[in-house]
């Protein structure tokens, strides 16, 4: 019978394949897209058995979408890491979404919409995805809201956050076949000065906000 002593370097072993597989599965979608992304590929980049891949992921669906979250997990943690260091006052908000906008040109933004795109056709790959996105959009509009300080009961706050994250999303979008950082740039720097204003305190105390929905609860790698 397996000691204590035993289980853990097998429990730390199985971690470790795990990240491998994770890993080598972002990769792959970057590079080579959702139809190059198979199983046997991944298990290959990982330098793992194809029999230890299936014991953790028997789908190619649940593989990758536990590799998105993971890299989701990741990414959220760097961007908090690196908020830290942020400075006060107007300077702020500009740096908030010059950090954002990293996120949405990153391998998981590329990785997520390959995802995205193969989900409009796979009902296994959507129904596997569907969840995760909704869990990951709804955290990233959280951390949004953390970043930059602002009140969501204050009518028109969420709103103006949605709609940053959804511009940050469709610049990403358009910077996927070419260099899109220059026209990228000029849009953020007229979007910062209008969120500025969006976001600036009424004199008014704040409305309640129902919860929310729809767009806010949209996926967001």
């Amino acid at each position: 019978m397996p000691t204590a002593s035993t289980r853990v370097p097998q429990q730390e072993r199985s971690r470790a394949t795990q990240a491998r597989l994770l890993e080598a599965t972002v990769d792959c979608l970057v590079e080579h897209g959702w139809s190059g992304t198979t199983t046997t590929v991944v298990a290959a980049r990982a330098g793992v058995s194809r029999g230890a891949q299936l014991h953790h992921y028997p789908t190619r669906a649940t593989l990758v979408t536990a590799a998105v979250a993971h890299l989701a997990e990741r990414r959220a943690e760097e961007v908090r890491t690196e908020a830290e260091a942020l400075p006060a006052g107007p300077q702020r908000l500009d740096r908030v979404i010059d950090l954002l906008a990293a996120a949405f040109t990153g391998p998981l933004f590329v990785a997520a919409l390959e995802l995205w795109v193969a989900a409009r056709t796979d009902p296994e790959l959507r129904d596997a995805l569907v969840p995760l996105e909704a869990r990951v959009g709804r955290e990233m509009h959280r951390l949004t809201v953390g970043l930059l300080g602002v009140d969501e009961r204050r009518p028109g706050v969420r709103e103006a956050v949605q709609a940053t994250l959804d511009l940050l999303r469709g610049l990403g979008v358009a910077n996927l076949l070419s260099d899109d950082s220059a026209r990228r740039t000029a849009l953020l720097h007229t979007w910062k000065r209008q969120l500025a204003t969006l976001l600036t305190p009424d004199a008014g105390p704040p409305e309640a906000v129902p919860p929310a929905t729809g767009a806010a609860g949209r996926g967001t790698p």
